[in-house]
């Protein structure tokens, strides 16, 4: 059977011009969720027998991709090429907006990049998702002791790298639609100085999948938000890190504030 190509297949992308159905439109957050969930369940249920194997996560991405668009959601996302060209694994660090970026990401980079990510322990313990996640052989951190975080991340990555493995780091300590450079650790920095493995920046702006008040991972669709990645160059660790860390942070505060300036000179 002839493999079907991948969504992201190309370097840069730009969701088509799509019209939600009437339900989708009314009820953007049923039209959502529902379809989810189903993709959801059907990936766990197939994790939970050992059959989820890497091509099965990234179809189930896709089929995550294809529902935001169906909610009349769209994508843009550029910078493929600075870390299709590594031949060596690498560390993906950027901000954490939303639950999007968990779902979207590995349609993004693992077709081009056998890819992990360091994952609260809570996240293992969701019907079905857990399942999913755990069979990525995640980074998993406890987000109670940072001294034992550290160790987890600097043990587990050097174990993934040297395997060949990249690794998606979130260094906030939450997720949140606004960045605050001071909430944005340097444990991923850490990990590239230690392992002498390349840093990839990813600035995203993920907010049309919003944050629930009672159930984070639940919260309101907001399609008329643009859903942007930008990957930036590599970044090669020296001395301290400090100036590395500073860079990636403003490669995505930069981001941000032109997405924003994008979006608030939409007509409304």
């Amino acid at each position: 059977m002839t493999q079907q190509p991948y969504i992201f297949q190309n370097m840069a992308y730009s969701s088509a011009a799509a019209t939600p159905s009437w339900f989708r439109k009314t009820f953007p957050d049923a039209g959502f969720y529902l379809p989810l969930l189903m993709i959801v369940l059907r990936a766990g249920l197939k994790a939970g027998k050992g059959l989820y194997d890497s091509e099965a996560w990234v179809r189930s991405s896709e089929e995550v991709v294809a529902n935001l668009e169906a909610s009349g959601c769209r994508i843009e996302a550029t910078g493929m090429e600075n870390f299709r060209t590594l031949e060596e694994p690498c560390i993906f660090i950027g901000n954490h907006m939303s639950t999007l970026e968990t779902f979207v990401l590995p349609s993004i980079i693992q077709p081009w990049k056998d890819v992990t990510f360091v994952v609260k322990e809570s996240l293992l313990k969701y019907p079905f998702f857990g399942k999913v996640l755990g069979s990525r052989k995640p980074i998993v951190v406890g987000r109670t002791n940072p001294r034992e975080d550290l160790v987890a991340v600097m043990d587990g990555g050097n174990e993934r790298l040297r395997a060949g493995r990249s690794i998606i780091i979130f260094p906030q300590s939450t997720r949140t639609p606004v960045f605050d450079p001071a909430h944005f650790n340097t444990i991923g920095v850490k990990l590239a100085r230690k392992t002498g493995a390349p840093v990839i920046p990813i600035a995203l702006k993920t907010d049309a999948w919003g944050n629930g008040e009672k159930l984070k991972d639940f919260g309101p669709i907001t399609p008329s938000r643009t859903i942007h990645f930008e990957f930036g160059e590599p970044v090669h660790i020296s001395g301290t890190g400090k100036e590395e860390h500073q860079h990636i942070s403003d490669f995505i505060m930069s981001r941000l504030e032109a997405w924003g300036k994008e979006e608030n000179a939409l007509p409304r």
